[in-house]
């Protein structure tokens, strides 16, 4: 394997990956994966460094932080890789060593081993990658998005309890609920109406979450369909009652979850809404999403 460039995010995880990172990266090289190494200073420098390096001819890139990082990594190969031949579409591996590291455990533990194991073995697979059309422009993900009560939450434990990793999701969970409320919603999925107000809705390539939770338990990255999953009316005891349920994914069984797939949504939003995408935090007016089968390969 040649032409491997190995993008570090030294401050995820609350800087454990850039301690890590070094140590994990040479294991790699012994093992006679061909790579080189650059690392981000701040928001967006993954995009730009895996923009510039696709331009540059390399195809091969691994992710070196947590679900974040392959979300910038993705947004800096989309869209100019949507027209590529399979033989030049670009594979992105993962080093898990950021805090959620969600998008592996579909395929595995999860764990640095397990990924590792996977860049040696030269192990890919086709990855479907849902695109957003927002109201000032389009981001790209592979994980899912959610809006309402869950993307709350996930802004709430990245401003106030990131360095507490998976735990501050929990208390992001109880502040949140303190103030719970449903949103007017309004969204087509293949055209089919929704019309009702929503705790949340979420919208999974994959299946897992804010790393254990398996928010999409059917869900399948290469399937060509997002699985779609809104909770309605439910009160406060309700939702801490069934919050423990999303970590073995039942809450899918629940009367007040409504599950289904599409190829595409269609939302009607007018004012700019808390998304959470991939683990990061974005404000935005979204518009449209649609998935874009087999559109990178993935190293897993």
């Amino acid at each position: 394997m040649t032409g491997v460039l190995a993008i570090v995010n030294p401050a995820a995880g609350g800087g454990r990956c850039g301690a890590l990172a070094p140590r994990a990266l040479d294991r790699l090289r012994a093992d006679g994966v061909a790579l080189d190494r650059v690392e981000t200073r701040g928001p967006g420098d993954a995009s730009r460094l895996a923009r510039e390096a696709y331009a540059a001819g390399v195809r091969w890139f691994i992710a070196v932080g947590g679900d974040g990082t392959g979300f910038e990594i993705v947004n800096g190969l989309l869209p100019a890789a949507l027209d590529a031949s399979p033989e030049e579409r670009p594979c992105l591996g993962f080093l898990p060593l950021g805090t959620g590291n969600s998008f592996l455990r579909d395929f595995g533990s999860g764990d640095a081993l397990h990924a590792a194991t996977a860049l040696r073995e030269r192990r890919r697979k086709p990855c479907d990658v849902v695109r957003l059309a927002h109201a000032d422009g389009e981001l790209f993900f592979i994980n899912l998005l959610s809006v309402g009560f869950v993307a709350n939450v996930a802004a709430c434990a990245n401003r106030r309890f990131k360095r507490l990793g998976p735990a501050g999701y929990g208390l992001g969970v109880l502040v949140e609920t303190a103030s719970l409320a449903l949103r007017p919603w309004h969204m087509q999925l293949d055209g089919s109406e929704w019309h009702e107000p929503v705790l949340f809705a979420s919208f999974c390539n994959s299946r897992f979450t804010g790393g254990k939770m398996m928010m999409a338990p059917f869900a399948d990255s290469s399937d060509g369909q997002l699985d779609v999953i809104v909770a309605s009316r439910m009160g406060r005891m309700q939702l801490l009652r069934a919050f423990p349920r999303i970590f073995s994914g039942t809450h899918v069984h629940m009367p007040t979850i409504a599950c289904s797939r599409a190829r595409s949504v269609q939302i009607d939003a007018d004012e700019a809404m808390d998304l959470m995408i991939d683990g990061e935090v974005v404000r935005q007016t979204p518009r449209r999403l649609d998935v874009l089968g087999g559109a990178i390969d993935v190293c897993v």
